[in-house]
C-alpha cells in the first residue's frame, strides 16, 4: 500500500483506539457525582462503597485516553500537515479551547477527585468531581465541534487556499454539531452504563453481594433503559440531518444505487461497488423512505447520482451493526429493569448476559465512528479539502514502522486495560469478603439481598 492509505489506517487505528476511553469517561464523571449526591442525601455508605470502586476505573480510562490523544494529535504533523495548513484556522483554535475550558479544568481538579476524600470537606470533595464530570463533557463539546464542523463546514471563507473565519458562532454552532454531541453524549452514557451494569454482574457471580453492588446496579440499568430509546429518536433526527446535508452518505448506508421512491430497507444484502449493484437483498418495501423522510413516497437519491461517493460496504455493514447493537442494549436493558422492578432478583444466565455486554457500547461506538468517518470520503473537509490533498509526504516504510509499534502497544494496552478492570472487580469482592466475613453475606441492610441468584 502507498503512503496515504498507510497514513489513513494508522489515524483509524489511533482514533479507534483513543475514542474508547473517553467514552466511559464522559459519562462515568457523571455517575460519579450521581453516588457522592446520594451519598450526601440519604447518609448510606453503599454509595461511597460504589464510589470508591468506581473512581479508580475512572482514573485509569482517563489515564489511557489522555496519553492516546496525545499520538492522534502528533499526526497532525506527521502524517497530514495538509489539514493544519488549509484549515488551521478554524481546527487549531478549537483545539486550543478543549485544552484551556476542559482539559486543564479536568487536570487540576482530578487530584482531589481521586486523592482528597479524606483530606478536604465533603463538599469540596463533591465540587472537585462535579468540575471533573464538566471538564470531561466540556472536552467532548469541543472535539465534537471541530468533527462536526469537517462534516458540515460553515463560518468561514477561503483565501488563497486557507480557510479564514467569518462567524465563530457559525463555526461552532455548524448544521450538524448538535446532533452529534446529543448522539456522542448518550452513546457514553450506554457505553459507561453497560460498563458498570457488566462488571457488577461479575463480582455478584464471584459471590459478592455488598450494598455498594447493588447501587452500581441498578443506577445503570435504570440509566440504561432510558438513554437507549432517547438515543433511537437522536439518531432518527442526525439521519434526518445527515440527509440533508451529506445525502451520498446515507445514500451508501441504505444501499440505494439508483433514485428511488419508496425505497426499501434493506435487512441484508451484499454490497457489490464494481456491478453498483446489492446482491441477495432482503428488505422491507418502503420502509427506508418512510423512515428517513417521514413519507412512504419519500425520495431517496441513489449513489450513482452523486459525483463523489464514499465506500458503500463499510457504512452499509457498520451501520446495521451499530444499530443491531443498539437493538440489543434495549431488550437487555428493558427485560434488566423489569426484572429488578417485578422481583429484585437475576438469574445466573442474566448476569453472563450482563457481563458479556460490559463492552457493547464499545462495539455500537466503533461502528458509528466508522460510519460517520468513511462516509465523509473523499472529503477531510466536506466540500473543501480531500484527503488526498492533505496527507505528507512521509515514506511508506517510516509509516509502516510506526504503524507496526501502534498496533503492538494498543493491542497490549487494551488486553492489559480491561484484564485490569476484571483484576479490580476481583480484588474488590475479596475486599468485601474480608468485611462481612468469610461466608460473604451482605455487608449493609436488607436492600443489599436484592440481588439474589437463580440457576
Amino acid at each position: 500500500m502507498d503512503a496515504f492509505m498507510l497514513a489513513r489506517i494508522q489515524f483509524a487505528a489511533n482514533i479507534s483506539f483513543h475514542i474508547l476511553f473517553p467514552t466511559i469517561t464522559i459519562a462515568l464523571g457523571w455517575v460519579l457525582l450521581y453516588f457522592k449526591i446520594r451519598f450526601h442525601r440519604s447518609g448510606e455508605s453503599a454509595w461511597m462503597m460504589a464510589y470508591g470502586f468506581w473512581v479508580k476505573i475512572f482514573a485509569l480510562t482517563f489515564a489511557l485516553g489522555v496519553v492516546s490523544g496525545i499520538t492522534m494529535s502528533f499526526q497532525f504533523g506527521t502524517n497530514w500537515p495538509g489539514f493544519m495548513q488549509s484549515v488551521g484556522n478554524v481546527a487549531g483554535p478549537l483545539l486550543a479551547y478543549e485544552v484551556l475550558t476542559a482539559f486543564f479544568l479536568e487536570a487540576t481538579f482530578l487530584g482531589i477527585m481521586l486523592f482528597g476524600a479524606n483530606r478536604v470537606p465533603p463538599w469540596m470533595h463533591t465540587l472537585a468531581t462535579a468540575l471533573v464530570a464538566i471538564g470531561t463533557s466540556m472536552s467532548a463539546f469541543w472535539i465534537i465541534v471541530l468533527n462536526s464542523w469537517m462534516h458540515t463546514p460553515a463560518g468561514f471563507e477561503m483565501i488563497d487556499g486557507q480557510a479564514h473565519v467569518t462567524s465563530w458562532s457559525a463555526v461552532i454552532f455548524n448544521p450538524s454539531m448538535p446532533y452529534r454531541l446529543t448522539h456522542m453524549l448518550l452513546a457514553s452514557g450506554l457505553t459507561a452504563s453497560f460498563l458498570v451494569a457488566g462488571l457488577s454482574a461479575y463480582r455478584l457471580l464471584l459471590g459478592d453481594k455488598s450494598a455498594g453492588i447493588y447501587k452500581s446496579m441498578t443506577t445503570a440499568i435504570y440509566a440504561a433503559a432510558l438513554l437507549i430509546p432517547l438515543q433511537i429518536l437522536v439518531g432518527d433526527l442526525h439521519g434526518l440531518n445527515t440527509l440533508e446535508h451529506q445525502p451520498q452518505k446515507i445514500a451508501a448506508i441504505e444501499g440505494v444505487w439508483e433514485t428511488q421512491q419508496r425505497a426499501p430497507l434493506l435487512l441484508f444484502a451484499i454490497p457489490d461497488e464494481a456491478a453498483r449493484t446489492n446482491n441477495y437483498e432482503i428488505g422491507v418495501p418502503g420502509l427506508a423512505s418512510l423512515i428517513l423522510t417521514h413519507e412512504l413516497d419519500g425520495e431517496i437519491r441513489g449513489i450513482n447520482s452523486f459525483e463523489h461517493t464514499p465506500p458503500v460496504a463499510p457504512l452499509f455493514y457498520g451501520f446495521r451493526i451499530m444499530v443491531g447493537v443498539g437493538m440489543l442494549m434495549l431488550l437487555v436493558s428493558w427485560y434488566s429493569a423489569y426484572r429488578l422492578y417485578r422481583s429484585r432478583e437475576l438469574s445466573t444466565l442474566h448476569l453472563y448476559t450482563l457481563v458479556a455486554m460490559t463492552f457493547s457500547g464499545w462495539v455500537a461506538t466503533l461502528a458509528g465512528w466508522y460510519v460517520t468517518e468513511i462516509g465523509r470520503q473523499p472529503w477531510l473537509v466536506s466540500g473543501v479539502l480531500s484527503t488526498k490533498d492533505a496527507v505528507g509526504a512521509a515514506s511508506p516504510s517510516s509509516v509502516t514502522a510506526s504503524l507496526m509499534l501502534y498496533l503492538l502497544l494498543y493491542v497490549i494496552l487494551l488486553v492489559s486495560f480491561v484484564s485490569t478492570l476484571f483484576y479490580l472487580a476481583r480484588q474488590a469482592s475479596k475486599s468485601s469478603f474480608k468485611e462481612s466475613g468469610s461466608s460473604g453475606l451482605p455487608v449493609l441492610d436488607g436492600r443489599s439481598t436484592v440481588f439474589g441468584v437463580n440457576s
